[in-house]
């Protein structure tokens, strides 16, 4: 039989949209936040040689024009405020969760509830501020050396890095806003609408050469298809699940009797989502960026990282496979699935998995069927992020078809959505309990004028 929730939720129509006033306003608050982002992409660091900066981003591009791009919706290629993006702060809650599973009393104030996380947050917020340092003088520095910046010297450096790690702070608290206020988890959604935004330019890119002859019909046509099906590959695989059968028995509350129930444990064959593919592309964009800046130079560990790590060089791509495939189980395990946590809420629930006792038997149970659903899981996620570096090597298509991209998009637009359909739901249910309130009050009323006649 179908619940009353899951039919409430068929039955949800976006027509309900108008009526919830309060998820219409968050709505409006993201599509806000997010144009204040992309109209700061456009927004210049002063002392930049426009020209110049044109010219070494058309030779550049090769190197650190797919991934940067994506990351930054285009603001590096322009050299704006948020060029840095948000990656520093991706970085930054990399080290902070791998130190946390590492350090113990980082460990243990992740178990002291609201205030250890606000004292993580604030540790990611200093990290997150010393790599978009660090990251900025680097870029200031190779800025100058590619005679890019018209009054190079000590000022430049110093307007350049407040400019740049203030542009990276200012995203962070975007972000922040947009997943407290808004819809959806705001680092993600700032991420998606920079892959959006250049999405015109690579399909412009992208049929030009097909015009041009570079590309034959056949193989333009292929890639359309390709793209649709891994669209519906994505969406399949984000939606499908593992259920581990619970069962409840039956309990007595007061001089009550509760027949016993069953339900199902939903286990993700992809838990950590996008993570994954955003965290191993923020190691690899380091190197290649410093590498590329650094194209000139005859310092042979970059003209080694140049050589061994660029797009599309096998050790590139078994170093991305190895990141997304740790990634997909460090994340999995630490943060959004976690054996202990779910066998200690099941114990207490009085549930329990058929066959395995409460407790450590049920963690551990957990554990493995976690870990052999990640073997399909993290497989996905790896050969779908490498589709465009074979693409690219192969066709020179546009980093934009396949692979992450179409990872970030499919999966931020299929959680936001999830997200709106959950505050229609909730609006549902506050309708429905303020029908039975009314109900309620005009059944006494009702009742009270009813009762002379009774007398």
């Amino acid at each position: 039989m179908v619940s009353a929730v899951e039919n409430m939720a068929a039955n949800t129509s976006w027509s309900a949209l108008g009526k919830a006033t309060d998820l219409r306003n968050r709505i409006l608050f993201t599509l806000g936040l997010l144009i204040v982002y992309r109209l700061g992409t456009f927004i210049p660091v002063p002392g930049i040689d426009g020209v110049a900066l044109r010219q070494f981003m058309e030779q550049a591009g090769q190197g650190i024009g797919g991934m940067v791009s994506m990351f930054t919706g285009g603001a590096l290629g322009r050299m704006g405020i948020f060029a840095l993006g948000i990656m520093p702060y991706i970085s930054a809650s990399i080290i902070v969760q791998l130190l946390t599973s590492m350090v113990p009393s980082l460990e243990q104030l992740k178990k002291e509830g609201e205030q250890g996380r606000k004292k993580i947050n604030q540790y990611t917020r200093y990290g997150t501020v010393f790599l978009a340092t660090l990251q900025a003088y680097g870029l200031a520095v190779s800025l100058e050396a590619g005679d890019i910046v018209t009054d190079p010297g000590m000022f430049f450096r110093a307007s350049c890095v407040i400019t740049l790690v203030g542009g990276t702070m200012f995203l962070m608290w975007l972000g922040e806003q947009i997943t407290a206020r808004g819809v959806g988890n705001g680092i993600s959604l700032i991420i998606f609408v920079g892959i959006i935004a250049e999405l015109p330019a690579a399909l412009a890119q992208f049929f030009s050469q097909g015009r041009s002859g570079a590309l034959s019909p056949a193989v333009i046509i292929g890639v359309i298809i390709m793209v649709i099906a891994t669209i519906m590959f994505v969406v399949f695989m984000e939606r499908a699940l593992r259920k581990v059968h619970i069962q409840y028995p039956r309990r007595q509350v007061g001089m009550k009797v509760y027949d016993g129930g069953s339900s199902h444990l939903p286990v993700k064959v992809n838990p950590s989502g996008v993570i994954p593919a955003i965290f191993a592309s923020s190691l690899l964009l380091l190197p290649v960026t410093i590498s590329t800046f650094s194209g000139n130079s005859t310092n042979p560990v970059m003209s080694w990282l140049l050589a061994n790590f660029g797009p599309g060089q096998p050790l590139y791509l078994a170093f991305f496979t190895v990141m997304i495939v740790f990634f997909a189980y460090f994340y999995t395990f630490n943060v959004s699935f976690k054996p202990d946590d779910v066998a200690d809420n099941l114990k207490n629930q009085n549930g329990f998995i058929p066959g395995i006792r409460p407790g450590k038997k049920t963690s551990e149970y957990l554990e493995y069927v976690v870990n052999r659903v990640l073997v399909l899981g993290s497989g996905y996620l790896a050969a779908v992020c490498l589709l465009p570096e074979i693409l690219r090597g192969q066709f020179a298509i546009p980093f934009y078809f396949g692979g992450t991209s179409v990872l970030i998009v499919v999966s931020v637009t299929m959680d936001t959505i999830q997200q709106v359909q959950s505050h229609l739901l909730a609006h549902q249910y506050e309708g429905l309990l303020e029908k039975s309130q009314l109900r309620g009050k005009s059944g006494g009323k009702s009742r009270k004028k009813r009762s002379p006649a009774r007398r």
